[in-house]
């Protein structure tokens, strides 16, 4: 299943995968056709957003990944078959991910998920530009070694991954994830941010920072 949700001049179609109910993203900017695909997930994800890609003559131009846990990565591989030159944008220090199960966390859970190498390795601080649109990578990291977040201050859209969820977090028991880290990421790099910024989550439906500031339970918490 997929959702429109229209910020501005930005179309955010949303891809809901069965298995995990992961959420892939589908960004581009009206008037123009390039496109970004943020996190595509196990099937079906990846062929209902080719389908949504040449349903709209978009063109995509690159896969960016908020961290490189399985479930947010196993589309990667049949997106690059399918459309060439599409690159795959990823933080750096999770790059060895994409191609290992194990350290990808596939493998615990009983199968095998690798995505090609990436292309570009995004560092916090980092601007991207899709068409008029300047994106900010954000150091979300504490789910996974080196979690980033995707932020447009001209729209007030932030892509958050499993980081910050509607009344939630993200898990901090995998290998590589600290709470204490993720909580500090979360306080100094997302609840700064305005509270009418539209939050896109990894999992789940689509929140305010100004929300999860006033009413998320877990950001008054202090872990280890």
């Amino acid at each position: 299943m997929a959702a429109m949700k229209i910020h501005g001049l930005l179309n955010v179609e949303v891809f809901v995968e069965p298995m995990f109910q992961e959420n892939a993203y589908l960004l581009w900017v009206k008037g123009a056709d390039d496109t970004w695909v943020i996190d595509p997930g196990l099937p079906p994800q990846s062929n209902n957003i080719s389908a949504t890609i040449r349903e709209h003559g978009l063109v995509p131009r690159a896969i960016l990944l908020t961290h490189c846990h399985a479930d947010h990565i196993a589309g990667v591989g049949a997106l690059r078959r399918e459309f060439t030159g599409l690159e795959c944008w990823v933080p750096r220090g999770e790059e060895c991910m994409l191609t290992d199960p194990a350290a990808n966390l596939s493998l615990p859970l009983g199968f095998k998920v690798a995505a090609p190498p990436a292309d570009k390795l995004l560092i916090p601080g980092d601007l991207l530009q899709l068409a008029s649109l300047t994106w900010r990578v954000v150091d979300v990291s504490g789910h996974s070694p080196a979690g980033a977040a995707y932020y447009c201050e001209q729209l007030a859209v932030v892509l958050t991954g499993d980081a910050l969820f509607a009344g939630s977090i993200g898990r901090y028991d995998f290998p590589g994830s600290s709470g204490t880290k993720l909580l500090n990421n979360i306080r100094q790099q997302l609840l700064t941010l305005p509270d009418a910024t539209v939050v896109y989550p990894g999992h789940g439906p689509a929140t305010t920072i100004g929300e999860e500031r006033e009413t998320n339970p877990f950001l008054n918490e202090e872990l280890v």
